[in-house]
């Protein structure tokens, strides 16, 4: 990218930010902050090969989506290394390590933490800052404490309708200082709001740094706080730095690089085309994902519900699998858009009976709920494989990590904007069939009543 600023200077050539998706929907969610703001990107779905990255040679941001948010730390431990030592090696002068913007973690799984003590040891630095609140996405972060707006009312995190009983990661702690510390032994400091309204952010990010690269919260609110974060990171980046943050880092250094001219000032995306029929398999749990199952069947989709005891079972899971595929390319054929989903919120009796189906199934819980998102997949990659549909969408971010490595896909850009965080995405791919492929990889929480007809167009 060549984007020269008002005063004649211009971005640094090379890569400017790496990053690892600790799920896939927040991967899509990343590539779209940062591709909406006038930088090239493109988000692999596998470690790339040079002849992979020769593909892309305009890229000034590289993703890697990742599935570590609902892994133990032994997995953490085992994998992230040598992920993080690759995405290092590409020379950019951030990595990023993207977390959901609702902060999903717990010291046994997910542990943003054991993350953070990973990518330190990796990159080093003197600082490891993070930004989680998200404006545009209705996340906000303000003396240390996560505010997530829902359905046109804004909740302390812990008070959240979904994430504080989240079924594998509650959050019961809106300060975040005191929720990562319960994952790392890390020093953890605070730039809070009334010092970069005071004009005091540099000076005390200043007596933070040190050896012991401490984690440095930066709250965020709004457009200058946002922009403030932004510098704090660009201008105190030294010879690199690890950051563990939500999309907000991408809306920050984007924020900040725009307002000295050196990225467009009217940045966006191009509007989805719309098309006949989507296909969409969901295994999200969420109030948002069944109030838009609901509007979509109101609308004219076909819902067709999973049969969970099925599907987990060994027996019987490939029945269930083929009859699914079987309603749905029925629906298909008769210009229905149709819907394979798990369960209709957080108080369908799927998810509320979900431990007792999972032992009658000799499962444990954890692997009942990657096994339903392996179901899932499977039902997509047959009906992709059908080639009845080029667009599709997976609701859940378990659920689209399962369906992204069912297919044979190693790349996506992006193709449009809709709702935000949830972009519609182009499949890079060696295989016909998957090549050029629409997909939306949509979060629980992202997205309006009406998205899936949004998708649709």
């Amino acid at each position: 990218m060549t984007s020269e600023a008002k005063t004649g200077a211009a971005l640094p050539e090379g890569l400017l930010l790496a990053y690892y998706g600790d799920d896939f929907t927040g991967s899509t969610d990343a590539l779209e902050a940062i591709t909406a703001a006038g930088v090239p990107s493109v988000l692999f779905l596998r470690p790339p090969t040079e002849e992979m990255r020769a593909r892309f040679p305009h890229a000034r941001a590289i993703g890697l989506a990742g599935s570590s948010r609902g892994r133990s730390l032994d997995w953490m431990d085992r994998e992230l290394p040598p992920l993080f030592a690759r995405l290092a090696a590409l020379g950019a002068p951030v990595l990023h390590y993207k977390v959901c913007s609702t902060f999903d973690s717990a010291p046994h799984v997910g542990s943003i933490g054991r993350a953070i003590d990973l990518g330190v040891k990796q990159m080093g630095g003197a600082w490891s800052p993070m930004v989680v609140g998200v404006p545009r996405l209705g996340r906000y972060q303000m003396f240390g404490n996560l505010f997530v707006t829902w359905n046109g009312t804004t909740y302390r995190l812990d008070r959240h309708p979904t994430m504080s009983r989240h079924p594998v990661t509650p959050m019961d702690e809106a300060d975040l200082s005191r929720h990562l510390a319960r994952q790392t032994d890390r020093c953890i400091a605070l730039i809070d709001l009334a010092e970069i309204r005071a004009g005091k952010a540099q000076a005390r990010c200043e007596t933070l740094r040190g050896d012991d690269t401490p984690v440095v919260l930066i709250d965020v609110m709004d457009e200058a706080t946002l922009v403030e974060a932004g510098r704090l990171i660009w201008e105190n980046r030294g010879d690199g730095l690890f950051s563990a943050s939500s999309s907000g880092l991408q809306y920050a250094l984007a924020a900040y690089w725009r307002s000295l001219g050196l990225l467009p000032e009217t940045p966006g995306l191009p509007k989805a085309v719309p098309v006949e029929k989507i296909a969409v398999v969901s295994g999200s749990c969420s109030p948002v994902t069944a109030a838009q199952l609901a509007h979509a069947r109101a609308g004219g989709f076909h819902t067709e519900r999973l049969d969970l005891p099925r599907a987990l079972s060994e027996a019987d899971g490939p029945a269930e699998i083929a009859r699914a595929v079987a309603v749905a390319m029925d629906a298909l054929s008769r210009g229905q858009s149709p819907v394979v989903y798990s369960a209709e919120g957080p108080d369908d009796a799927a998810v509320t009976g979900f431990d007792a189906t999972a032992a009658a199934a000799g499962l444990p819980r954890a692997d009942a709920a990657r096994r339903v998102g392996t179901v899932l997949a499977e039902i997509m990659r047959r009906i992709v494989e059908s080639g009845a549909v080029r667009r599709v969408m997976v609701a859940g971010g378990d659920s689209s990590g399962e369906v992204m490595e069912a297919m044979n896909i190693f790349a996506l850009d992006i193709v449009a904007g809709l709702a935000p965080g949830a972009p519609l995405c182009r499949a890079w791919s060696d295989d016909a069939l998957y090549d050029g492929l629409e997909l939306v990889l949509k979060g629980g929480q992202m997205g309006p009543t009406d998205f899936f007809a949004q998708v649709k167009g």
